[in-house]
């Protein structure tokens, strides 16, 4: 009897094979119009940093999404802005070129917010790729959403997106999740799987770790010091099967942001490092013990050296 219990419980267990379909998905909107939200609810998994903080993602971060119509492998982009700054410019040349390359792409407006000059530029960027776009409407459970202003626009602007891929959801709640993915699938063709299964990310070990210690950082940080703040990864060592040592630097532009970084008696610092390797052993399957400092890098974010080997 307990065999047969064992046994219909791995049935129930067992995932149904992925399906043939497979596209790769850029994801674009607005600053905290909910991009990286979405990439980690539909993923299941904490792919990309999530921050109040506007411009958090500043990577091309890549989540993967399995299921029995097949694969999806959604891009989240930095958020798109209108800024001339050098480190803004170089994040908007990141999604230009990830538009390039996609399959499809997923255009999440915030319901929340006046379509304005920024949705106007991503609209301008979108408008040679209308035949491959799903759209849709996050925070649609707020209390007013302007959904008819943003359907408004949308037929203003990107008139030849048909209305069944415009769709309202809610990311944060997982609210219309499910047919956003049927609308891709619906467009994705049959083809060879880009990563095995098992995958829900490509993220290297060391990127996902400096992403966590930011995000941990700039959820604590004010004003200005979590735009002024990168981490760099000194040294990763496996010192035993079910432990890493890693040492890492949290970089900031200025002395005085450094003190901040730091905090009274050291106590900023600290709760960032204990908040990381928490967050960090529900990702990794062994336990990863940082050591965390804080250095001056002056004005990182206007030498390209130091931008290039960042932003990717």
């Amino acid at each position: 009897m307990e065999e047969n219990i064992t046994e219909n419980e791995s049935l129930e267990n067992e995932q149904p094979p992925v399906g043939p379909k497979t596209a790769l998905v850029t994801i674009i909107g607005r600053p905290s119009s909910g991009k990286s939200t979405f990439l980690n609810t539909a993923a299941g998994e904490p792919v990309s940093i999530v921050s109040a903080m506007p411009q958090t993602t500043r990577n091309a971060i890549r989540g993967i999404v399995n299921t029995s119509l097949g694969q999806l492998v959604f891009v989240d982009t930095p958020g798109y802005h209108d800024s001339e700054k050098k480190m803004n410019l170089k994040m908007r040349g990141i999604v230009a070129d990830q538009l390039k390359d996609s399959d499809l792409i997923l255009y999440i407006i915030d319901s929340t917010r006046s379509c304005a000059e920024e949705e106007r530029l991503i609209a301008e960027l979108l408008e040679e790729h209308q035949d491959k776009i799903v759209i849709a409407l996050n925070k649609i459970d707020s209390p007013q959403p302007l959904r008819e202003h943003a359907r408004k626009f949308i037929k203003a602007h990107l008139a030849q997106v048909p209305e069944d891929r415009i769709l309202e959801i809610s990311a944060k709640n997982d609210v219309g999740i499910n047919e956003v993915l049927k609308a891709l699938f619906d467009m994705a063709k049959e083809g060879p799987h880009l990563y095995s299964e098992e995958f829900y990310t490509d993220q290297e070990v060391d990127f996902r770790i400096a992403e966590v210690i930011r995000e941990q950082a700039i959820n604590r940080l004010d004003q200005e010091v979590p735009h002024a703040v990168y981490v760099q990864i000194a040294d990763m060592e496996m010192r035993s099967p079910t432990k890493m040592w890693c040492r890492a630097f949290l970089c900031v532009e200025k002395e005085s942001q450094k003190g901040i970084v730091i905090g009274k008696g050291a106590q900023m610092i600290k709760t960032i490092r204990v908040e990381s390797i928490k967050a960090l052993r529900k990702i990794f399957d062994y336990k990863i013990d940082l050591d965390l400092q804080v250095k001056v890098d002056k004005n990182w974010r206007q030498r390209d050296a130091t931008l290039n080997k960042l932003l990717k």
